[in-house]
């Protein structure tokens, strides 16, 4: 195992080890040695956050999710835009519709014109029905002055 040099810091870099609880029981003190403490590895402080490999790749890491959230910004906006343009499109779609359904409506109406312009009109009819009536009570008179009224079957 290697022994940590005497600093500050805990196990996870940029927090402070605890310090020794006050309220421990007082040890028996130890006889002074002269002899200088075994260091088997040395260990060396942790360089500041800004310039560790992993502190790099995170500063990377950042950086490509910047990209990628201007990009889906964009990406976003240019749907937006493609969404305006689809239902401008729609709207201009649904009125020629509505103008195509106007015009095969006037052609229809007018069909319907041209095949009726063609019928008697009211004059037309009031003339023929004043003509059979007087065609009829002037065939009636004639058939009983010429006792037509024999010719017909018995009842």
């Amino acid at each position: 195992m290697t022994e940590t040099s005497p600093s500050e810091r805990g196990f996870i870099p940029g927090t402070s080890a605890l310090p020794p609880p006050a309220s421990a029981p007082a040890a028996i003190p130890a006889a002074p040695t002269t002899a200088p403490s075994v260091v088997v590895g040395k260990a060396e402080p942790l360089p500041s956050f800004g310039s560790t490999p992993g502190s790099d790749q995170l500063a990377r890491i950042e950086d490509k999710c910047s990209r990628i959230e201007d990009k889906y910004a964009r990406s976003e906006a240019l749907l937006s835009r493609v969404e305006e343009k689809v239902e401008g499109a729609a709207g201009r779609m649904n009125e020629a519709a509505r103008q195509s359904d106007l015009s095969a409506l006037r052609s229809e109406v007018r069909a319907i014109a041209d095949r009726t312009r063609g019928l008697p009109g009211s004059g037309a009819l009031v003339l023929t029905a004043v003509i059979t009536a007087v065609l009829t009570v002037a065939l009636t008179i004639a058939a009983q002055r010429f006792h037509l009224d024999a010719m017909l079957p018995p009842r």
